[in-house]
């Protein structure tokens, strides 16, 4: 009888000790895949509504429409006038505020290798709106209106003019080159 008892408390030891490494392998192979997560990958898997804190101290919270390799797009919540487009390259972006169940939902994001927007680059995004001749306002330290006339990697061509006006050499005040890092977002008035 007494070795019965041995062995049944062996046995429960066993398990215990199994299912105790089972727990710290599960927690290592969680703890290496967040450290793999980018931003992105983060915003991608949070709520649609982002509070945003960006470089030049502003704060913009909007309405998440797509999500490129190096930028997101939305609709203006709050921070500019409502119901502007915004793009917003991710490296302007220094915090996104979320409450806990967004931290959590957010960590749960998982790549998928198949998305075609997430391979589309934030020049990709400025040169789609430099084909449409749209009227942009770029946001950050010194807001500047104009429209976009050329893309290059690292920065683009804008023919400043005030934003109502169509981009006419008569209405054109200046031609300017300025890099990606100069402003925070795109506005799309």
């Amino acid at each position: 009888m007494r070795f019965e008892d041995l062995f049944d408390d062996l046995e429960s030891q066993l398990e215990a000790e199994l299912g105790a490494e089972r727990r710290d392998l599960e927690a290592e192979e969680e703890r290496f895949r967040i450290g793999r997560l980018e931003l992105r990958d983060r915003i991608a898997a949070a709520p649609r509504t982002l509070d945003l804190a960006l470089r030049a101290g502003g704060r913009l919270r909007l309405r998440r429409m797509a999500l490129g390799r190096d930028w997101l797009n939305g609709i203006v919540l709050e921070g500019a006038p409502a119901e502007s487009g915004a793009i917003v390259p991710l490296h302007a972006i220094v915090g996104v505020e979320l409450d806990h169940d967004g931290v959590l939902e957010s960590a749960r994001a998982v790549r998928e290798p198949g998305d075609l927007q997430a391979r589309l680059s934030f020049g990709f995004a400025l040169r789609d709106l430099a084909r449409r001749r749209a009227t942009v306002i770029l946001e950050g330290r010194a807001p500047i209106a104009g429209t976009i006339d050329r893309v290059g990697r690292d920065h683009l061509d804008l023919a400043v003019h005030e934003p109502g006006e169509r981009p006419r050499r008569s209405s054109v005040r200046a031609w300017r080159l300025v890099p990606f890092s100069a402003f925070d977002w795109v506005r799309l008035p």
